[in-house]
């Protein structure tokens, strides 16, 4: 289990073989749920941003951080409460949500679920 903000190490030349270029794939499908754990797979990295697909089993969370560049969540299955601000939000399937720079922002699992989080470092 990691909190999604460990370093990788992918070249930027090459996307990681979990994503090939010009090939549709479900998202849902890149990462798998694990009991008691958050899995996650980096499917882009470049000079301006990451996007990083995760699962959640439930009950499951990142504590309340901050981070210096916007992310926008994604959900892609089940049901996430982020809490920005001080502010709880819950997204389920289909639903994005902006977690701001700078501000103080935590992930629970009330159901299981998955997402994509696209960061912008810009």
């Amino acid at each position: 289990m990691h909190d999604g903000h460990g370093h990788h190490h992918h070249a930027h030349e090459d996307q990681p073989a979990a994503f090939p270029p010009a090939a549709a794939r479900r998202l849902a499908d890149i990462v798998a749920y694990a009991p008691a754990s958050i899995v996650s797979r980096e499917i882009v990295r470049g000079k301006t941003g990451t996007v990083t697909v995760f699962a959640f089993d439930k009950d499951q969370g990142l504590s309340e951080h901050t981070a210096p560049f916007d992310a926008l969540v994604l959900v892609l299955d089940g049901t996430a409460r982020l809490t920005i601000g001080g502010n709880p939000v819950d997204a389920g399937a289909g639903e994005a949500v902006l977690m701001p720079a700078n501000v103080p922002h935590a992930v629970l699992a009330v159901d299981r679920f998955k997402m994509m989080l696209t960061m912008i470092r810009g």
